[in-house]
């Protein structure tokens, strides 16, 4: 009969020898397990109703209360990152709107049974459920295709269902394809679109559509579902590697499961997955570890600093993962600083280190750690050499954490305490530092050895001092910068606010700061503010001269040489020295005055 199976064909006789001697080996079944196809955990599990869905539970209860009340949309649009559920949660709607059993014949998010469409609808055979991917069929021709088959009602089910997924991807044809449909529904036909862009779609499409934006799944709600998941697997997992993976995930359950199902391989058939192994998985750095290297990059310490990153470095930490982490420990020493240790999603040991962090640092200095570890990682990303880049950032992230911020350099100014501590024991050299913060460019020089000042060292009382001292040292390329970017707002020794003209140097303060450190023999604090300074000495010789020409244009004298001599013009005007009186002349005489 054609429905027998045909005998298996040998390809010799078992019962003869092998040609070289050797005995005839017994044939071994393999086992069921190996042979069966592996489906992996992001397929396995995933959800097959809505109370399956975790973390959208703002969604799923719109949708319960819009299927009790019959108020179902003719258009569902969901969007969201990756692996949140969109194309799952577009499946189940599917089900829910053809869902029918022997005792429900009514659309329901209750889906605990399975019912008579269900696992075609599971299985993507469903003859009125047509799932496309917008990505593969972009074309304005594809979308009429589709539609063509609107206006005939469903086979089997309650309605025809249309699943798109990516639909940012379809082109403005296709999207004016689509519009008219989306206005006039027939009353069988119902639309789901799924996307990652959607600000991509346009606002035509998403006005005829029910939104629903599907939230990143927060990282206590991911570890518990990969708990279930590893309990059902039969795996260990250490409660920190979860935990890990979590946080790795951004949000994406199924990114979660596809990294849990790696590190369930990571150890042998019934021994624990450690952390420390899916730390080495996910290519992450000891976060106990980038802590500490927070910690001495806060105190200055930059010696230390790059020891711990070399032995990172060494155990196979990214250079640029080691920025994000001290990114993201800057950010959580100032969440803790605001809020407390109990908003971070961390072990207790490691948040109790980064609120000391946060109590110990001002908000201002954490402020200017982020902006610059936000350059130092994209300078790592760039640099030829990331780990020398990491290092040359530490340097400069310790060396600045030293440096107080304007509003406490000022403060100490004022109170008469030292503008800096010791230089960090962790590296020497010292100099001038300038560092962005509070809408201006602070310079000031730090403690450093310097040469013996002299006794007669020259105080300075005003800013017409400072450029006297210049003009004194012949420091004639700073004093003609000075006079003409610098816009004095205040003055009193050790302290100068300007205002800097435009076309200032750059490094006019760095350079001001040195040498004022070197002439005085004590610190000073040279701040370039936003606004509000007087004139330059530049500014205000050409505004004097302006005036006095404007004067002499006026004159009546002047006036009618002009007239004498058409086509004349001032070309410049010039002070010409008074003679002086003789001591010989003598004072007229009143008496000659009188006649």
């Amino acid at each position: 009969m054609a429905d027998e199976e045909e005998p298996e064909t040998l390809e010799r006789d078992p019962n003869t020898s092998d040609m070289f001697g050797a005995p005839v080996a017994a044939p071994t079944a393999a086992p069921a397990e190996q042979s069966a196809a592996y489906t992996v955990i992001a397929r396995k599990y995933r959800p097959r109703t809505f109370d399956d869905l975790f973390g959208q539970e703002a969604m799923v209860r719109t949708l319960r209360n819009a299927f009790a009340s019959g108020r179902i949309a003719h258009a569902f649009m969901l969007t969201g990152v990756r692996g949140v559920g969109k194309t799952t949660t577009a499946r189940l709607l599917a089900r829910a709107l053809n869902y029918e059993t022997d005792s429900i014949h009514a659309p329901t998010l209750d889906l605990n049974e399975e019912g008579r469409h269900c696992r075609s609808i599971i299985e993507g055979r469903h003859m009125d459920v047509l799932e496309l991917d917008a990505a593969s069929r972009t074309g304005v021709a594809d979308m009429r295709e589709l539609l063509d088959g609107v206006r005939y009602a469903p086979v089997e089910a309650r309605y025809k269902v249309y699943i798109i997924d990516e639909v940012h991807m379809l082109s403005t044809g296709a999207f004016n394809a689509l519009l008219k449909t989306l206005e006039e529904p027939p009353p069988h036909a119902k639309f789901i679109f799924a996307t990652t862009e959607i600000r991509k779609v346009p606002v035509t499409i998403l006005s005829r559509c029910q939104r629903f934006d599907l939230r990143r799944v927060e990282p206590d709600v991911i570890v518990k579902n990969l708990e279930m998941i590893a309990g059902k697997e039969g795996a260990q997992v250490e409660d920190e590697g979860m935990l890990l993976i979590a946080r790795a995930a951004e949000g994406s359950v199924r990114d979660a499961q596809s990294m849990l199902d790696q590190a369930i391989v990571q150890a042998e058939a019934g021994q624990m997955v450690t952390a420390g192994s899916i730390r080495d998985m996910l290519g992450l750095a000891d976060r106990a570890q980038t802590i500490s290297l927070f910690e001495q990059v806060m105190r200055g310490e930059g010696g230390p600093a790059i020891a711990t990153f070399r032995t990172l470095y060494n155990f196979g930490a990214e250079p640029g993962q080691v920025m994000l982490d001290l990114l993201d420990h800057t950010h959580g020493a100032s969440v803790a600083k605001a809020i407390g240790p109990q908003a971070l999603t961390l072990p207790k040991e490691q948040a109790a280190r980064l609120a000391a962090v946060g109590a110990a640092v001002s908000a201002g200095n954490l402020s200017r750690i982020w902006q610059m570890l936000l350059k130092a990682h994209e300078e790592v990303r760039r640099a030829p050499d990331a780990a020398a880049a990491c290092d040359m950032a530490l340097i400069r992230l310790a060396y600045a954490a030293d440096l107080p911020g304007p509003e406490e350099a000022l403060r100490r100014l004022q109170s008469g305490e030292p503008l800096t501590g010791g230089p960090p024991s962790g590296g020497g050299g010292g100099g001038v530092s300038a560092s962005m913060g509070g809408g201006g460019v602070t310079a000031q020089a730090r403690a450093m050895p310097q040469p013996a000042v002299s006794d007669a060292a020259p105080v300075l009382k005003s800013f017409a001092d400072v450029i006297a001292l210049m003009d004194k040292k012949r420091e004639i390329a700073l004093r003609l910068d000075v006079e003409r970017y610098v816009r004095p707002i205040s003055f009193r020794p050790g302290v100068l606010e300007y205002e800097p003209a435009p076309g200032a140097p750059n490094n006019l303060a760095q350079r001001l700061v040195a040498r004022l450190k070197e002439w005085t023999g004590q610190p000073w604090l040279v701040a370039a503010q936003g606004g509000g300074g007087a004139e330059s000495a530049w500014e205000r010789q050409k505004r004097e001269e302006r005036e006095v020409r404007a004067e002499i244009e006026v004159d009546p004298f002047v006036l009618s040489v002009m007239a004498a001599f058409p086509g004349a013009e001032i070309i410049s005007v010039r002070n010409l020295p008074q003679p002086e009186a003789s001591p010989m002349t003598d004072a007229p005489d009143e008496d000659e005055d009188d006649e």
